[in-house]
């Protein structure tokens, strides 16, 4: 499984407008310009939440515009900053929404919302937990294949007062059904605009991620790998036939903003 997470592309109804200085459609057409490049392809485009800025149906339109000549299925995660029912209605055909299994026979993906309406934090909720947690029942009568799990809010706290003020509330019972998975080869994350890296707690060798944004930098908390980090970004996982995840942080210029 090869898989191109980005995320936090904040579009707005207008394609040409700006937030925080920077043109958001530019910016993820960019992103996307350089996903399409890879070699070799993912086979995901995962774009992990705050899609939508203004949460308008005019900035779905757009992502789907943008999304049109993607060559491999896409999934989507809603966010704070997003509307899941009208990004259901424009994307409902083009990407998997969550929440939502991706099943494959040598791996499988779980796409989980974490989107509260009115609120910068976020939460799954009993039913959603209930639903995962009978997932995993399910799986573990069955022959392993590596798992990997996507959310928006980070489930722990990173370490910057703001965006742990923010983060997912039911983060300790998502990762309490998680822990004792030995499939689960990570958990990634968006909803920080920043490159950020620690283990599970109590499953050592299993990362949990936080992903850049394809718009601007927060933080950063950790040193950025790569020494960039403002620089848009992304990050590149695949887990290997051994079941084994090999994964790499990915940053580029910022684009030229076209002139008014």
């Amino acid at each position: 499984m090869r898989l191109l997470q980005i995320s936090d592309p904040h579009l707005l109804a207008d394609g040409a407008g700006t937030y925080r200085g920077r043109r958001p459609a530019v910016h993820l057409a960019e992103a996307l310009r350089r996903g399409a490049a890879l070699d070799p392809l993912p086979e995901l485009l995962l774009i992990s939440g705050d899609l939508c800025q203004d949460e308008s149906w005019g900035g779905y339109v757009c992502l789907r515009q943008l999304l049109e000549p993607w060559p491999t299925p896409v999934a989507l995660l809603s966010g704070n900053h997003d509307h899941p029912q009208l990004l259901r209605a424009a994307l409902g055909r083009r990407a998997v929404v969550a929440p939502a299994v991706l099943e494959r026979e040598d791996s499988r993906v779980v796409l989980l919302d974490s989107h509260q309406a009115g609120r910068c934090g976020g939460a799954l909720g009993a039913p959603q937990r209930h639903w995962l947690a009978g997932l995993l029942q399910r799986w573990a009568q069955e022959p392993s294949r590596p798992l990997l799990v996507a959310v928006h809010h980070p489930p722990v706290p990173i370490g910057d007062p703001t965006m742990d003020a923010i983060g997912l509330d039911d983060g300790p019972e998502l990762l309490e059904l998680l822990r004792p998975v030995p499939s689960l080869v990570a958990l990634v994350f968006g909803h920080v605009h920043q490159h950020w890296q620690a283990d599970l707690p109590g499953r050592a060798g299993v990362p949990l991620l936080g992903c850049p944004s394809t718009l601007c930098g927060f933080g950063p908390v950790q040193p950025c790998p790569l020494g960039r980090p403002d620089d848009p970004g992304a990050r590149w996982l695949e887990v290997d036939r051994q079941g084994m995840l090999h994964q790499r942080l990915l940053r580029w210029p910022a684009p030229a903003q076209p002139s008014a």
